[in-house]
């Protein structure tokens, strides 16, 4: 059993998240990252937070309200937390409209690309906001005027509206003061203005800045004193009792537009927005003063990503880049049945393109061999391929079986309509297992040959999405091992039917082994190094927060274990802490695509265990989602996993932060030494840039 530790051995898992957020944050403040990029990292970050305060903050209220003393095992309460996160998360969002208005604004103006502002539009473009805004903009609007018979409106998640000060009488002689004007959602937050009467290439014009300078349009007769934006965030979190219902699809379709209306978080508003009107507006929101955000600009960045889309200047954004193939898959039409029989193959994503993965299930539809095709969705994309190849294979008979997690925050209504087109066709469209989101990605086609029934199967470390497989990185492994495909069916047989677990042969898997099986890895370490004999343990990860599994990493890193841990998102574990955690190291990658993969390496006395997985190493992960971690069995495509997934990462010089015994992470320099970015090497390497990067970014 792992010896039980103090709090103060572990990090606390909110301001962890913020921590990765500065990162990312430094990704937008380089001035060597292409500049547009710069300016997408900067919404980015601005996403990332929106999510933090709709999750994790919304949840931390949430134990507030309900008066939980439940602490985690940093040993903070929801309160204590509350009042760790207010002044660095203040100092986060501080920081980022800076760099928008001091920085990333003038530098995009340079080159041409300018934010065009109402206090300094000519004469010709004020005649167009003016057209603008009567034409595409005042048909959309409904003003909400504040009087007893209009009290203040049900505000929606993550909306932009104005808070209007008024003085005079309308005309029916009422004398409001105050009124609310919702933006429409319809319209994009910087629209385009044309190049002859913006007076540059790229002129973008805030609709925020349009609405301004017109909503007395909407008030006639009465005067605007004052027009502020405004924001709320809500607590986006969906409750389901899954023990309650008796069908999930339908209680969740019931429950998705209340998280639009969910309890308020967070209140953003212009920073010249009065102080009376800012009580106010919190006073209708229930939140407090450290809830109020006052920001200097757009009060949602987020919708500024689409701008480098709309900005045709290649020169200010990363290069072009074509993902590779595997050498056995580079002839067109390759037979994916025949490839795998051949051996295993491994994709690595995104510098190998998710095509064969596409053909695999393309040809598995409309090969009149193969009779049955089962298949785990998490995230796929409101557009997908892939899940249009699966309705092709149910019309043509063909025996599909798809389990559609339901519960995949923020995808659920896309799940949900896939789910619908599929039973439409007769697939069997299962919903997992009550209380255990279904995580694992997996993909098996039964094929006919020669007589028998052979299983071909796809493991990945990520998403079936064409889209997101272009800019996280991930591994695929397609085989048609026959011990590997005898567990795969046995997991698709637990998510769609019922029995107790079978003993698996090859995967790991939660909630019923995988941690066990990970804490008797380490173990086997401890083992190794108090026999004097070579230990060594490498994971790479998105998240390590599971105190057990910290435990004893602890216990390895006292025994003499080397232990490398590559963690994109938040760690709890203190690295480099005496008598505690001296072996032990920690490092993130933040670079031009998202780092995604799952890897477990274990040196178990030279044989050097390699794992992928769709986990990570957290409470949720291993203990309430069904989870798949499969081994690499193949020589070859070992070596390459850990030449391609581990080696180079920690070579890393460019991209890569080190995390100290406090949480704080420092940006690793090249020195003197060579320079090394693991992304760029890679891209080169596995597939094809139009033009080099430059080598810090």
């Amino acid at each position: 059993m792992a010896k039980t530790y103090t709090a103060q051995n572990f990090l606390n898992r909110e301001l962890g998240q913020l921590e990765f957020n500065r990162r990312v944050l430094a990704q937008a403040e380089d001035p060597s990252v292409p500049l547009l990029e710069r300016l997408r990292y900067l919404c980015i970050v601005s996403s990332n937070l929106d999510e933090f305060f709709e999750i994790r903050i919304a949840g931390l209220k949430e134990q507030i309200r309900l008066h939980g003393i439940a602490t985690g095992p940093d040993g903070l309460g929801a309160s204590q937390a509350m009042k760790r996160l207010f002044d660095p998360t203040h100092q986060l969002i501080a920081r980022q409209y800076q760099l928008f208005n001091e920085e990333l604004v003038p530098a995009l103006a340079a080159q041409g690309i300018k934010f065009l502002r109402r206090t300094h539009w000519n004469e010709a473009q004020q005649v167009w906001v003016k057209d603008f805004f009567l034409r595409e903009v005042m048909p959309l609007l409904t003003p909400i005027g504040l009087d007893p018979a209009h009290p203040f409106p049900r505000v929606s998640n993550k909306i932009l509206n104005f808070a209007v000060e008024l003085q005079g009488k309308d005309a029916f002689g009422r004398n409001s003061a105050k009124a609310v004007v919702q933006a429409p959602r319809a319209l994009p937050r910087a629209i385009v203005m044309p190049p002859e009467i913006a007076g540059c290439p790229h002129g973008f014009v805030f609709l925020s800045s349009i609405l301004h300078a017109h909503v007395g349009e909407l008030f006639a007769g009465m005067e605007v004193k004052g027009c502020y934006q405004f924001r709320v965030t809500r607590n986006s979190d969906l409750f389901v009792d899954e023990e309650e219902v008796k069908n999930l699809r339908i209680s969740l379709q019931g429950e998705l537009p209340q998280r639009h209306f969910g309890d308020a978080v967070r209140l953003e508003v212009a920073d010249n927005c009065p102080q009376e009107l800012a009580e106010f507006l919190l006073q209708q929101f229930e939140l407090g003063a450290d809830d109020l955000y006052r920001v200097h600009g757009p009060v949602n960045l987020v919708r500024l990503m689409g701008i480098p889309d709309k900005v045709e200047r290649p020169d200010l954004k990363f290069p072009d880049f074509v993902p590779g193939l595997p050498t056995v898959l580079k002839k067109k039409g390759a037979d994916m049945f025949q490839a795998i029989r051949k051996s295993d193959i491994l994709l690595h994503h995104p510098y190998q393109s998710f095509k064969p993965v596409l053909d695999f299930i393309r040809q598995a539809a409309s090969d009149p061999d193969v009779v049955a095709i089962k298949q785990t969705v998490y995230r796929t994309g409101v557009d997908s391929e892939l899940m249009e190849a699966l309705i092709a294979a149910a019309k043509r008979g063909k025996e599909v079986t798809v389990v559609v997690e339901l519960l995949a925050r923020f995808d659920e209504e896309a799940n949900i309509n896939w789910a619908s087109r599929l039973e439409q066709v007769g697939a069997h469209v299962v919903y997992g297992v009550v209380g255990h989101k279904t995580h694992a990605k997996m993909l098996m086609v039964v094929r006919r040959e020669e007589g028998k029934l052979l299983r071909y199967v796809h493991l990945g470390t990520g998403n079936y999405h064409p889209r997101t497989a272009r800019l996280y990185t991930d591994f695929g492994l397609m085989t048609c091992h026959e011990e590997i495909g005898a567990d795969v069916n046995e997991l698709f047989m637990q998510l769609t039917s019922l029995g107790k677990a079978s003993k698996l042969k090859h995967l790991w898997q939660s909630p019923f082994t995988l941690h066990n099986k990970v804490l008797e890895a380490i173990r086997n370490e401890i083992a190794q190094a108090q026999a004097g004999k070579p230990a060594r343990v490498i994971a790479k990860m998105n998240a390590l927060l599971e105190p057990e599994t910290i435990n004893t990493l602890y216990e390895a890193s006292q025994a003499g274990v080397e232990v490398d841990l590559i963690v994109r998102g938040v760690c709890a574990l203190r690295p480099g802490v005496k008598g505690l955690s001296e072996n032990i190291r920690v490092r993130s990658i933040i670079g031009r695509f998202l780092e995604h993969t799952r890897i477990f390496y274990f040196h178990n006395g030279g044989k050097e265990d390699v794992y992928l997985a769709s986990a990570d190493w957290m409470d949720r992960n291993f203990f309430r989602r069904i989870e798949a971690c499969f081994p690499v069995l193949d020589k070859k495509l070992k070596k390459r996993v850990l030449e391609e997934g581990l080696g180079i990462y920690l070579k890393d010089n460019l991209l890569a932060w080190e995390m100290d015994c406090n949480g704080f992470w420092h940006r690793k320099k090249p020195g003197r030494g060579k320079a090394i970015n693991a992304q760029l090497q890679l891209a080169m390497e596995l597939g094809q840039l139009q033009t080099a990067l430059p080598e810090e970014t």
